[in-house]
């Protein structure tokens, strides 16, 4: 079997977001003048709405967008049980068990070293982080493990449009629930139009446009992969500013960041785990119980840090949760597709074997 490899940009993303953590406290430390000048350029006094940070979020965004396929959504029907897992484990399992882990962790395990204020920061970027599924990312993890190119597709799809549904209430729910702070219903509706409805009525109308105009080979082998380097690109860039402005913080709590990576990481292994024994069990094939797993477990980072930002801002600690959960991100879902690869004998090739 050919051995797949994932793109320059994404085998090595946690090595460019540590570099982006020492880049951005330099520079917050070096010239704390020109940072805080970039701070304070908002969309309003007291928005919480860096425009450089939303800028630079829309333009990693809007390159995802493009790869949703809703004309992919009629195909559910086809074999609906591999989806229906996927969006049990999405959307009633994990924003819960991570606002569980959290709490856990932040509160009770990890109270001699983290303050009350600090854990209920750090509990709602948890939720922020877990109720976004991975929109972007899971294909590369499909693609490093023989998934079902299609369905995943359809999965991915379908998680967008709950989504624009279920995310606002889920995350002001959870928050409220598990930590002391409360987050405007308000502001998670305007993050959702401006850094899911807008980027993805972008995306649905140059994707229509352009496959038309120039055919689908076109757009999946031309301009799609012309754009990865944009985004993954505004990704870094946007995560120097964050630890520019974080810069202070993070010196004084860099052992935070590794505490936060431990909540993270358990609840990545614990719902791959949940979704992947729950294909097994209804006796899935491998192709679509893989990237099942992987859509379970993986986050779409890039919302969660926008939205932690404009509900909390960009030198809260709901911020640097989220940050790094992209730390964490590429080297355990590596983690898990190679557990997959290596077990794929555990199930059918084929429906109905």
């Amino acid at each position: 079997m050919t051995t797949k490899q994932m793109s320059f940009f994404d085998k090595y993303l946690t090595v460019w977001v540590a570099l982006c953590m020492v880049v951005g406290v330099a520079l917050g430390k070096l010239l704390p003048g020109g940072v805080a000048a970039l701070r304070g350029l908002e969309f309003g006094e007291g928005s919480q709405i860096n425009i450089p940070i939303a800028i630079l979020i829309w333009l990693m965004v809007y390159p995802m967008m493009l790869k949703v396929d809703f004309g992919s959504v009629v195909n559910v029907g086809k074999n609906p049980k591999g989806l229906f897992v996927t969006l049990f484990v999405n959307w009633i399992v994990k924003p819960f068990s991570m606002a569980f882990f959290a709490w856990l962790f932040f509160r009770l395990i990890f109270s001699p070293w983290i303050n009350p204020a600090d854990a209920d920061q750090y509990i709602a970027g948890s939720i922020i982080l877990a109720a976004a599924p991975c929109t972007a990312m899971v294909f590369v993890w499909s693609y490093l493990t023989d998934g079902d190119p299609a369905y995943t597709l359809v999965q991915v799809s379908v998680n967008d449009l709950l989504m624009l549904l279920l995310f606002a209430p889920i995350v002001k729910f959870l928050v409220a629930g598990a930590s002391n702070l409360i987050v405007p219903f308000a502001v998670l509706f305007t993050s959702i139009v401006v850094f899911i409805v807008i980027p993805l009525a972008a995306g649905v109308v140059t994707r229509a446009t352009l496959i038309k105009s120039h055919g689908p080979d076109w757009f999946n082998g031309v301009f799609l992969p012309k754009l990865h380097p944009l985004a993954i690109s505004a990704l870094l860039a946007t995560l120097v500013l964050i630890f520019a402005f974080q810069a202070d913080n993070i010196t004084g709590r860099l052992f935070h960041v590794f505490l936060i990576a431990v909540p993270i990481t358990i609840q990545v292994y614990f719902n791959s785990s949940l979704a992947y024994g729950l294909m097994k069990w209804i006796k899935l094939p491998y192709s679509v119980a893989a990237p099942g797993a992987l859509i379970g477990a993986s986050n779409f980072f890039e919302l969660a840090v926008a939205v932690a930002i404009t509900v909390f801002g960009p030198e809260s600690g709901a911020a640097l949760a989220c940050v790094v959960g992209v730390l964490v991100e590429v080297p355990v879902m590596l983690s898990v597709c190679a557990v997959c690869n290596r077990t794929r004998h555990w199930f059918p090739q084929r429906m109905g074997q």
